[in-house]
């Protein structure tokens, strides 16, 4: 029995952190790490994209894109200011990371936040539609889908798949590099060494530019470390990299 994941909202103090997942995830994705910060007096705020976590990886191909995933940022911050906290930083795993560094460079009042393995530039080398593929294969085989079905459904999505990631770079194109002009406030980027999805080089080509135009930033390379840096062999370091950064400006 699928249990769908949800978005969460641990309420402690004023200090707010907005957790945003990565694609083809959840906020499942962010949990663990969301409850190393909670443990240390901090608000996690994680929503979910549209399209994401109905256990169904073709509805975020028919339900979600670049746009509407920026909406839902938006509104995310928007949900924590509404309920009267002022004090906010946001962080994004993967795809979540594109997101965050948007709205860092757009909206001024957030205090900090950063990218944990995210494709901010172009990657190299993209395993991102072998891994969509795969899971849409596992869904399938779930819901008890022939071959024959598996492989239709399959072929269908794969090129709407394609151009959705397509979208989705060219988005970061477009709306996200030429903004990190706009980025002033120290900046965390956390990357694992050893990323099967995308080019682990992205980080250090991120951290070169904003060190260029005088960004604090805050890098850690987790060497050992897969994709997923919020779940795998590197989060009980990450949360603790995490909470010194959140530490300096919450000052």
């Amino acid at each position: 029995m699928f249990k769908r994941p949800e978005p969460f909202f641990f309420e402690h103090s004023e200090r707010v952190v907005i957790l945003l997942h990565a694609y083809a995830g959840s906020a499942n994705d962010v949990r663990m790490l969301a409850r190393g910060l909670e443990r240390a007096d901090y608000s996690i705020y994680a929503p979910q994209f549209t399209g994401h976590g109905t256990g169904q990886p073709s509805d975020i191909v028919t339900q979600g894109s670049p746009e509407q995933w920026w909406q839902d940022t938006q509104a995310a911050i928007s949900f924590v200011r509404q309920k009267g906290y002022t004090k906010i930083s946001i962080f994004g795993l993967s795809l979540g990371g594109i997101f965050a560094t948007k709205a860092l460079a757009d909206d001024s009042q957030l205090l900090g936040g950063g990218t944990f393995s995210s494709p901010i530039f172009p990657s190299a080398h993209s395993q991102v539609p072998a891994m969509f593929m795969q899971l849409s294969q596992q869904q399938l085989v779930r819901a008890g889908q022939s071959s024959t079905e598996q492989t239709t459904q399959l072929a269908a999505l794969k090129p709407a798949m394609l151009a959705q990631l397509h979208a989705i770079e060219q988005f970061t194109a477009t709306q996200v590099r030429p903004q990190l002009s706009q980025l002033t406030r120290p900046f965390f980027i956390g990357q694992g060494g050893q990323d099967e999805l995308i080019d682990a080089t992205v980080a250090q080509q991120l951290r070169q530019h904003l060190l260029a135009q005088q960004v604090p930033v805050d890098y850690h390379w987790y060497a050992t470390a897969g994709h997923v840096i919020t779940v795998n062999i590197a989060h009980h370091q990450l949360e603790q990299d995490v909470l010194k950064y959140l530490k300096t400006i919450y000052e």
